[in-house]
């Protein structure tokens, strides 16, 4: 029965002795109100997961509206993890598991319910006003609309008051409980430890011990829920995963994001500053960033956003590893001072968490449509470097790799990650931190000129990044600013022939960094006729496509860009190696736009901006398709 999802057999399961399943892989998805708890439940259940030795991914998905009315289809939150044996890429396509907290969330998630999965239900939430909230006319645990599925019903609300009655806790807090029962009977129902939920509560909860007594009263009762009323006749097992040896931690893209941007200060021997305006999905970058005064971290929440890159911008003059970072509409302010920080040629990271736009958009949900903006939405010929980040472990890395390119070449970098990254997460394997990359660079302390003079801008003939000096350096008084510089001194210059030479000097080093980056690798059959090329979160989901396509025997595969500005310089070869080319984006089709002009390929796109990721079936049915064609 490996990898079948569980269900609830048909029969007495009061007469039936217990078992438990082992099973490869499977897909829970929690669902509620925003105040049910689902993003804490979801969490707790896949730290759980993790300290048992699972690998796996999450989904979390959030209401986009702040506070939408309680029990609305727009209210829903919902958070759905994948736990596995093997190495997995995805938090899965369909869940085998539905936990349903009300009328409304069984609405929104019952179409992606697996035929024949589990649903989970309270039964105590599917009231007349709540089913009138959802849309409901007939309540659909009575109404026979849910036979394809194997129904747990569950009094949630009755039992979770019974189980902290005696607690202290009173009014309102007595059922905030109610998502830890659903995290207990979830760990019944999946042999998942205890012990990992029960030390969380009490040292999150350490300070208000009436509420650590309440959520753990609720976690066991739920627990035993399961227990006793064999609410199914077999129990599921997910083995630990066979994973490369090391030390693993369970980490969300923004708090990889924030460490490796700790331990690019510390390859740099750079003071890290971060000059910020709150924005959803990035903020967490702030949030953890904070924490970490003890490395030299500096964070400064600005008034708004232009304010947050001004201080970063002020930083990297001043000779620290500045960083800013946003999502799509704050981008759109930081554009000029992107601009100024080009001109002056100053190191500086740029964060893009993107969500879906245009304009204030979708801010929970996830998108890459801010590809071409990153590229060119700038005033003039501003050329940047763009990095893009694949999955959450992988942004520590490449938040060290846009430290290096911005300090060895003098540039600000802007470094791309969207919702699903951010908020989603994976075991990450804890890296050994003498490996990690010297990246640490030489700021100027003598005047570099005839007659100890200092020119800002002579330049290294290997990068033609220009030297960084600190203000107060004896001898090396300079300004800089947004008004175009003679090409040595540093003066302000309003010659055409210099304008041209300093867009094309600054336009030479950018490109010239494709010789400083990875070639692209083919993952996958290298004779095969069709090659799917991504970017950014879409990885995962291209991958799993890839493997599921070559285990039934068909020959394809697949590369992935991380460094998008410039292109590593053997894209075009890799490209022409295939007969045709899919590009999978959630966009209208930006990177196929301009891999169609740089290398004249005719490449097809699949395309959606849904605000929600690809699924695995969704690039390998497109796949086939071309196969067929």
């Amino acid at each position: 029965m490996s990898g079948d999802a569980p269900g609830v057999p048909d029969g007495d399961t009061a007469t039936i002795d217990r078992s438990s399943t082992e099973l490869d892989k499977v897909v829970i998805r929690f669902a509620g109100d925003s105040g049910d708890g689902m993003q804490l439940a979801g969490a707790r259940f896949t730290d759980a997961s993790a300290a048992f030795g699972n690998d796996l991914a999450t989904l979390p998905s959030f209401p986009a509206e702040i506070r939408a009315p309680a029990g609305t289809l727009p209210g829903v939150s919902s958070f759905q993890v994948q736990i596995a044996d093997f190495d997995i890429l995805t938090a899965g396509d369909q869940p085998d598991c539905l936990v349903a907290m009300n009328p409304a969330a069984l609405k929104a998630n019952l179409k992606d319910l697996r035929p024949s999965g589990t649903l989970i239900v309270n039964r105590d939430a599917f009231d007349e006003r709540n089913l009138a909230k959802a849309g409901y006319e007939v309540n659909p645990l009575d109404d026979g609309s849910l036979t394809g599925f194997k129904v747990i019903e569950v009094p949630m609300d009755s039992l979770t008051k019974e189980a902290v009655k005696d607690t202290g806790v009173t009014g309102r807090d007595v059922l905030r409980s109610k998502n830890f029962f659903a995290i207990g009977l979830l760990a019944w129902l999946f042999n998942r430890p205890q012990e990992p939920t029960v030390e969380w509560v009490e040292q999150k909860f350490a300070r208000k011990a009436d509420v650590a007594a309440a959520n753990i009263a609720a976690f066991k009762a739920g627990y035993t829920f399961g227990f006793a009323t064999e609410a199914t006749k077999t129990t599921y097992t997910v083995k630990p995963a066979k994973l490369e040896s090391g030390r693993y931690t369970n980490i969300t893209g923004n708090t990889a994001l924030a460490w490796g941007l700790v331990a690019a200060a510390q390859c740099a021997k750079l003071p890290l500053f971060y000059g910020t305006y709150p924005i959803t999905p990035a903020s967490d970058v702030l949030h953890e960033l904070s924490k970490h005064k003890n490395f030299g971290v500096r964070t400064f929440q600005a008034e708004d956003e232009i304010a947050g890159i001004g201080t970063a911008i002020g930083a990297a003059f001043g000779g620290a590893l500045a960083v800013t970072g946003s999502s799509g509409p704050g981008i759109a302010l930081k554009s000029e001072a992107i601009s100024l920080a080009l001109m002056t040629e100053l190191p500086l990271i740029v964060i893009n968490v993107q969500r879906g736009g245009p304009s204030t958009g979708l801010p929970t949900k996830p998108e890459q449509s801010d590809l071409l903006f990153s590229l060119f939405g700038r005033h003039g010929e501003s050329p940047v470097p763009v990095v893009a980040i694949s999955s959450p472990s992988d942004a520590f890395a490449n938040a060290i790799e846009a430290a290096r390119i911005a300090l060895k070449y003098m540039t600000p970098v802007i470094l791309l990650s969207d919702n699903l990254i951010a908020n989603g997460s994976e075991p990450w394997r804890l890296p050994d931190v003498d490996q990690l990359p010297d990246i640490s660079v030489t700021r100027i302390t003598e005047p570099n000129g005839p007659d100890g003079a200092f020119l800002p801008y002579m330049r290294d003939v290997h990068t033609f990044a220009r030297p960084w000096a600190v203000p107060g350096t004896p001898g090396l008084e300079h300004r800089i600013g947004g008004i175009e510089k003679d090409a040595i001194t540093g003066n302000v210059s309003y010659d055409p022939a210099n304008h041209q030479l300093m867009t094309d000097t600054r336009a030479w080093k950018v490109k010239n960094i494709a010789n400083d980056i990875p070639p692209v690798e083919i993952y996958g059959d290298d004779d095969a006729d069709i090659l799917v090329l991504g970017w950014g979160s879409t990885k995962g989901a291209i991958r799993a496509a890839i493997n599921r396509l070559r285990a039934s025997g068909k020959k394809v595969a697949s590369a992935h860009l991380t460094h998008l500005s410039p292109f590593p310089a053997n894209l075009g070869e890799v490209l022409d190696r295939f007969d045709k080319v899919l590009i999978p984006e959630l966009n209208t089709g930006q990177l196929r736009m301009l891999i169609r002009a740089d290398y004249l390929v005719p490449a097809e796109g699949l395309n959606k901006v849904a605000g929600v990721p690809f699924t695995i079936g969704e690039i390998a049915d497109k796949i086939m398709e071309m196969m067929e064609s």
